[in-house]
C-alpha cells in the first residue's frame, strides 16, 4: 500500500495506459509523471514540467518505490540515429541513475521484441544496449518487457507502423504468437504489475508471454 510510482514517457502509447492504471490502483498513493507539457490534473498526480536533456538531480520525486520507463520514438521523429540514441538510450539511463541514487530499487523498462546489443538492426541494437546498461546499474529489481508491434491509438502519425498493423491484423491467425500485435494496455498491465510486486532480480517478459498474460512469479 501507499506506493509511489514514477512514470517516464507518460504521454506515449504505453505511457498513457501506465498513467491511467497507476492512478486507478488503490495501492498507489502517489504518481509522479515528469513531462514537457502539462497533463490533466489528478489528486494523486505530481506532474513536474521538465527538460529531459537537463533533468533536476535533487528533486524529491526521484525517491520512488518503482520507476516505469515507457519512452519511445522513431528515427524519423528524432531526426537522426544520434538523436534517437539521445532520447531512447541516454535519457533512460540518466533518469535511472538519478532514481537509483535517490534510493529507488525497482526499474521497469519497455523494450522491444528482438532487443540485442549485437543486433544488425540499429533499433534493436539500441534497445539491447539500453537493457544492458540498465542491468549494469544494479537495481535490486529490474523488469523488462519486450513486446512486438504495439496496438493502440497513437496521437502522432506513423505511416509505416499503421501499414504494418493492418497487415499483421489480416494475417494474425498465421503469425506465431510472439510476433502478433500486442495491445498497449496489456503491456502497461504487465509493467504495472511488475512495479507493484517488485520481485528481486532481473526479469524479462517476452511478447508471447505478454499476450498470454502470464502470471509473474518471483
Amino acid at each position: 500500500m501507499n506506493k509511489h510510482l514514477l512514470i517516464l514517457g507518460a504521454t506515449g502509447l504505453v505511457g498513457q495506459q501506465l498513467l491511467q492504471q497507476a492512478l486507478q490502483d488503490t495501492s498507489v498513493s502517489r504518481v509522479t509523471a515528469p513531462t514537457r507539457k502539462p497533463l490533466p490534473p489528478h489528486p494523486k498526480l505530481d506532474n513536474p514540467i521538465v527538460d529531459f536533456a537537463a533533468l533536476p538531480e535533487h528533486a524529491d520525486w526521484w525517491k520512488a518505490d518503482a520507476v516505469l520507463c515507457a519512452f519511445g520514438t522513431t528515427i524519423r521523429q528524432a531526426g537522426s540515429q544520434a538523436d534517437f540514441t539521445r532520447i531512447d538510450h541516454d535519457y533512460v539511463i540518466q533518469a535511472a541513475q538519478l532514481a537509483l541514487k535517490a534510493g529507488c530499487q525497482c526499474m521497469v523498462y519497455n523494450s522491444s521484441l528482438g532487443a540485442n546489443p549485437n543486433a544488425a538492426s540499429f533499433y534493436l541494437r539500441s534497445k539491447g544496449q539500453t537493457e544492458a546498461a540498465l542491468q549494469a546499474l544494479g537495481f535490486a529489481s529490474l523488469n523488462i518487457v519486450r513486446p512486438s508491434l504495439l496496438g493502440g491509438q497513437r496521437t502522432e502519425h506513423r505511416p509505416g507502423e499503421a501499414i504494418a498493423l493492418r497487415v499483421f491484423s489480416w494475417l494474425a491467425p498465421l503469425i506465431p504468437r510472439k510476433y502478433r500485435i500486442v495491445p498497449a494496455s496489456r503491456v502497461a498491465q504487465c509493467m504495472h504489475r511488475m512495479a507493484v510486486e517488485s520481485g528481486a532480480g532481473v526479469h524479462i517478459l517476452e511478447s508471447a508471454a505478454i499476450l498470454a498474460d502470464a502470471v509473474l512469479e518471483y
